[in-house]
């Protein structure tokens, strides 16, 4: 599948910070630990319905991630994937009779112009499921053969089942007890009901053919994959095991991230799928969070098509930290707007306070689990000093230094 373009990103004079993020499996701030490079999965999206500015915060969280590795001499392996056959896209093809791969290749094609609008760094491979299901079938059937998946005794639709008790370990990045387990499972895509599996919480690896659904031939029979095994599979395909961080919404801690952990584990016999499992919080509208289901969308190709310029969009998102819940409104965007002309104001200045200070502080922050409220307090604050003109030792190279440091470190340009 094709990705979008990135902008270079500039060398940043001065030394660079290691990074340390907050990991949900143990619960704590603690350094990434990736070697020359840095390997990275982030889940993509489904693509039903246009990026809303939940997806962009996301996004815009791993980009930040992506940045301060390169800033810190990795070379980044970085992989997303498109979940480009799922119930939700064929319910939706059905509703507005249209066709469910025209629909999904419209809505990845308008999500490749939002986050390169963005200035989102784009992964190195950009997967579709579709495409990966000949690699899917073969960790489905060696799950099988293993004896840690199996089929429903339903002669109509033996649809393949995972034992979720298979490494011994479930549970161990979400850290929820088996009760919000099930609620869970049976919010965000599962089926604990379904008659004829060993546990409820016994996630789809491959559901048969039915009538009038996609499928595709396989020694499994016919059928599609189920949501989960796709990102085990492309991931361990591409990454390997361990990887450096699995990043995703919060709402994909679980059952998501879990299952997608727990297969390539029982696959490969190795612990951890990931080194770091990493969350963004939710963004929400009108006091409840922002989702498709609930229709209360703001979308990044709206605000674009109505003149928002896409680095006040990213100002306004990064304002808040990554990991919190938080609110959008046309405030956050109004007062992003401003500051980002201040900003831009002040780097055409033919001179400005020293910017060095500014800069080490501005890594600080951002390799302290991605502190940009802070970050962007800082450049602030040098923003201040030079539009107030205060400072009696102006430097001729600050202002190029600011500018350089924004765009490689926060991806704002200037």
């Amino acid at each position: 599948m094709q990705t979008w373009s990135s902008q270079p990103v500039p060398k940043v004079p001065g030394q660079p910070r290691p990074l340390r993020l907050f990991d949900t499996a143990t619960r704590e701030v603690r350094p990434t630990t990736p070697g020359k490079t840095a390997r990275m999965y982030v889940c993509g999206i489904t693509p039903y319905d246009a990026a809303h500015l939940g997806h962009a915060a996301t996004y815009l969280a791993f980009d930040l991630v992506h940045r301060q590795w390169l800033d810190a001499g990795h070379e980044v392996h970085y992989v997303q994937n498109v979940t480009d056959i799922d119930d939700p896209l064929l319910e939706r093809a059905e509703r507005d009779q249209d066709d469910w791969v025209v629909l999904g290749m419209r809505e990845t094609a308008l999500f490749r112009e939002d986050m390169e609008a963005l200035r989102v760094l784009a992964p190195h491979e950009f997967v579709g499921a579709v495409e990966s299901i000949p690699e899917i079938v073969v960790a489905v059937a060696k799950l099988l053969a293993d004896g840690v998946a199996y089929r429903v005794a339903d002669p109509e639709y033996p649809d393949i089942y995972f034992d979720h008790s298979a490494t011994g370990r479930f549970g161990y990045e979400s850290n929820y007890d088996e009760a919000t387990m099930v609620e869970l499972f049976a919010e965000r895509g599962g089926d604990p009901d379904r008659e004829g599996k060993r546990h409820p919480l016994d996630a789809l690896l491959w559901r048969m053919a039915r009538d009038g659904e996609p499928s595709w031939p396989s020694e499994l029979g016919a059928g599609r994959p189920g949501w989960h095994i796709e990102c085990s599979a492309i991931a361990l395909n591409r990454l390997g095991l361990p990887f450096d961080l699995q990043g995703g919404g919060s709402d994909l801690i679980f059952p998501h991230h879990e299952f997608s952990a727990a297969h390539a584990e029982a696959l490969t016999g190795e612990h951890p799928f990931a080194r770091h499992y990493s969350h963004a919080g939710m963004i929400g509208l009108d006091g409840e969070k922002m989702s498709k289901s609930r229709g209360n969308l703001v979308f990044v190709s709206r605000l674009r098509a109505d003149g928002a310029d896409p680095m006040a969009v990213r100002l306004a998102l990064l304002s808040g930290h990554y990991r919190q819940d938080r609110p959008w409104t046309q405030d956050l965007l109004t007062a992003a707007t401003a500051r980002l002309a201040r900003w831009r104001e002040a780097v055409e200045l033919p001179s400005g306070p020293p910017a060095e200070d500014t800069v080490a502080r501005l890594r600080d922050h951002l390799s302290d689990d991605l502190d940009t409220p802070r970050a962007l307090a800082a450049v602030d604050a040098w923003v201040g000093e030079a539009l107030s003109r205060r400072s009696g030792a102006d430097d001729a190279a600050a202002p190029a230094l600011i500018r350089t440091a924004v765009d490689a470190l926060l991806g704002v340009a200037l």
